[in-house]
């Protein structure tokens, strides 16, 4: 992603939100994930899998998501994620305040 200006670093903590938000759809897979979060910024983020996966089992850990191995439509075994009661309670919680935060930035990018 080095010196490519048509692609962002996530920052820290908005993949959790953004996975939180993906789940909301329904469950999906990691690829899925990835590849949702991709296409709806018009391809600006790009998902790495060395955190992707990581965050997923953190996520899992704080039973925020739940995993369970299914197989995919390519006729792979993948773990598929799906939020839990907690997690749709975080995902709404994540969304507000992320929506705070840039209507505040917002405000002091502004020009004077």
């Amino acid at each position: 992603m080095a010196g490519d200006s048509k692609q962002v670093d996530l920052l820290q903590g908005t993949l959790n939100m953004m996975i939180l938000q993906v789940l909301q759809q329904g469950a999906a897979n990691g690829y899925e994930i990835a590849k949702f979060i991709e296409q709806r910024s018009d391809e600006l983020l790009q998902v790495d899998h060395g955190s992707l996966y990581p965050a997923l089992r953190r996520l899992e850990a704080k039973a925020m998501i739940k995993g369970d191995w299914r197989i995919s439509p390519t006729k792979r075994k993948a773990r598929y994620y799906s939020l839990t009661p907690a997690g749709k309670k975080l995902a709404g919680t994540e969304h507000s305040r992320w929506r705070t935060l840039v209507h505040a930035i917002t405000r002091v990018m502004r020009p004077v």
